[in-house]
């Protein structure tokens, strides 16, 4: 013990600098309040589905809930049921055991409904691809707006794949 406090000692306090953080997503939060509104008129409401993944997925967009990135000050939320879903984010390949599961949460989430597929194994299968239990990437049975690649994606990904499907269908909805 005293042998590691001498060389804590010893080394002195480090010289690196903080790296510079790169915080320009946070100033367009208003922005990002009032396309949400302009589209759905109220708060996103998420059903996040785990397919089949390795939760590496789910950490990152747990993360997401943290006070650095506070998704929910944004104005989107995460919901148990997708009856009162907005948006599918699926992560994992889908599973033959899940795919059931899948299309009937797509089925229970009212119009205008988004699909967002995050991570690798949602977006092409990924390493699970070949596997016997894995129908494959989930486009192969839903229609995906938006895909966020990546093993695992970071939440800032996440967060943009998001607004971006938001974005894209405030495009597609009649006025």
């Amino acid at each position: 013990m005293w042998q590691l406090l001498k060389q804590i000692a010893r080394s002195g306090t480090p010289e690196n600098r903080v790296p510079e953080s790169d915080d320009a997503w946070r100033t367009e939060s208003q922005q990002i309040q009032q396309d949400i509104l302009n589209v759905l008129g109220r708060a996103l409401r998420i059903r996040e589905i785990d397919a089949g993944s390795c939760n590496g997925c789910e950490l990152e967009i747990h993360a997401l809930n943290n006070p650095y990135y506070n998704i929910e000050g944004l104005g989107i939320r995460f919901v148990a049921s997708p009856r009162h879903a907005d948006m599918l984010l699926v992560t994992g390949p889908l599973t033959l055991n899940m795919q059931e599961a899948v299309l009937r949460a797509y089925e229970a989430t009212p119009q205008p409904k988004l699909v967002v597929a995050t991570g690798e194994c949602a977006c092409t299968g990924g390493m699970f691809r070949e596997s016997y239990a894995v129908r494959g990437p989930l486009s192969s049975l839903l229609p995906v707006d938006v895909t966020i690649p990546g093993c695992p994606p970071p939440p800032i990904d996440i967060q943009r794949g998001i607004l971006a499907a938001l974005r894209a269908k405030r495009t597609t909805l009649p006025p």
